[in-house]
């Protein structure tokens, strides 16, 4: 189901299944949100849950038992209720069932909640541990946006830090697990990355050690797109490799995938959340779109409030 959110800024619709961006329209109707459009890429924006990225074999073990996990976890493909909404808000729900324990063997509440502020979409996630163990997991977004919007071509798009960093790329191997061969990426003097299809050519570029806003901005349109992820620790780059198609995904993700060369124990993956019983977890990014007629006196920049 499509449900849709909104205010005099902004018009947002989210897919049940997976809690999925569905779509970003200004005022003016200007489409943000990659539209699926491709046998290259038919996603928009899901939500990865409990696991971003991909296993050895698609398995891994808990306390020595052996589970069976698809790339980016169960959630993308999953109906998630609404628990409530409103006009400029809606939260979605999901929980653990017998079905899930198949292949992630935890109790669990997950809540999604997309709102509006002025021009900017808060994303936040809540997870509950609902169980009597400890839970490890990670979490994440997936979404595309197009480039270009309306004006110009896919290489008139770039990508700019919201401070000085300097970020260090995670290295993968050709099959897209970690290899421990991190190396430092470099940006252009203004904190840029110039958008080329090329750039993907070896897969996602995962950074690390990054500034905490990245903001989506074209040489010939004046519109843009700042994302904010203080709580999170990496942030995905990609479209698909070896295409040249007209969309990038910025992916602020909260943990890696898994390590090349064997089935990985997920309580021994360092970089997962562990959340004990009775606990809960809360994280949030946002999306903030600078329009061609913005009238929001502060964007804000890069920062969540």
């Amino acid at each position: 189901m499509i449900t849709e959110i909104k205010n005099k800024y902004l018009t947002v619709e989210v897919n049940s299944v997976g809690a999925e961006f569905w779509s970003i329209k200004d005022q003016e109707g200007t489409e943000y949100l990659w539209q699926g459009e491709s046998e290259h890429w038919r996603g928009r924006g899901p939500t990865l849950f409990p696991y971003i990225g991909r296993l050895t074999e698609g398995k891994y073990t808990y306390k020595g038992t052996e589970y069976t996990l698809p790339i980016h976890g169960f959630s993308p493909k999953m109906e998630m209720p609404i628990e409530e909404s409103s006009e400029s808000s809606v939260t979605y729900q999901l929980e653990a069932t017998d079905e899930t324990k198949k292949v992630y063997p935890f109790d669990f509440i997950l809540r999604v909640k997309y709102s509006l502020e002025d021009n900017r979409l808060k994303i936040t996630y809540q997870v509950d541990n609902t169980g009597s163990e400890t839970m490890y997991f990670g979490i994440g977004g997936h979404p595309g946006f197009n480039v270009p919007l309306e004006k110009g071509v896919f290489e008139d798009g770039y990508l700019e830090f919201s401070e000085e960093c300097k970020p260090m790329r995670v290295g993968f191997t050709a099959e897209c697990f970690i290899n421990g061969a991190d190396t430092p990426y470099e940006l252009k003097e203004d904190r840029r990355i110039d958008l080329e299809h090329s750039l993907f050519d070896e897969d996602a570029i995962v950074l690390k050690d990054m500034a905490k806003g990245i903001a989506l901005k074209s040489k010939v349109d004046s519109r843009e797109i700042h994302f904010a992820y203080n709580d999170m620790d990496y942030l995905g780059i990609w479209h698909r490799p070896h295409t040249e198609v007209n969309y990038v995904c910025v992916e602020p993700w909260s943990s890696l995938p898994g390590k090349a060369g064997g089935i990985q124990a997920l309580e021994e993956q360092q970089d997962l959340i562990s959340l004990a019983p009775a606990s809960s977890y809360e994280n949030q990014w946002s999306i903030t779109i600078k329009g061609k007629n913005d009238l929001v006196d502060s964007l804000r920049d890069d920062t969540l409030i």
